[in-house]
């Protein structure tokens, strides 16, 4: 019997070893943004704080990624504009103070992939796919803890979330989003 288990156990073990749990990390993960503004040039922007856990099995190229992001925390270097794109014109914080993105299905390849999921802005959900550019995972060397990132972008339209205000020629309607995120390995 005792044999039996030992097997049992150690046909088990290779298949849940692969798969690591990362928390991550807001000091180093950031969701940037990239609008039209008026036709005259691309505002920018980034969300101060971003956090989640990423679940990712590179040997079998999958994963899941479930993000919180704090609207209130948008930063466009111009407090004036950010209180306004905290405001009911645009993410409405104090109704809506989330945005999500969890994901349905991950493929990774070597050192690219994609990520889709449902993004949530607004309480309105609507499916994305994230483009993974860059991903990789190692030992940090300050902290000596294992660290997982990577890199991708995807393209939204703001109006699927019914953020509607300044169409379409004040604020354009579609948003470059680019998310680079650092997950530290759960022990």
């Amino acid at each position: 019997m005792l044999k039996k288990t030992l097997l049992a156990c150690a046909l088990i073990a290779p298949l849940s070893a692969n798969a690591d749990i990362y928390t991550i990390d807001p000091a180093h993960s950031f969701v940037h943004f990239s609008i039209d503004h008026m036709g005259f040039s691309k505002l920018t922007g980034r969300f101060n704080a971003m956090s989640g856990t990423m679940d990712l099995d590179f040997d079998k190229g999958t994963g899941t990624v479930d993000v919180r992001v704090d609207p209130a925390s948008v930063d466009t270097a111009h407090q004036k504009r950010d209180n306004h794109l905290r405001s009911a014109d645009f993410f409405n914080v104090v109704e809506f103070p989330d945005i999500t993105f969890k994901s349905t299905s991950a493929t990774l390849s070597d050192n690219g992939g994609t990520l889709k999921g449902d993004l949530t802005i607004k309480g309105i959900t609507q499916p994305v796919t994230l483009v993974i550019s860059n991903h990789a995972c190692g030992i940090q060397p300050f902290n000596k803890k294992t660290i997982c990132g990577f890199n991708a972008t995807t393209n939204i339209k703001r109006s699927d979330f019914n953020i509607n205000w300044g169409l379409p020629n004040i604020v354009g309607d579609e948003v470059a989003l680019s998310i680079e995120a650092e997950g530290i390995k759960e022990e």
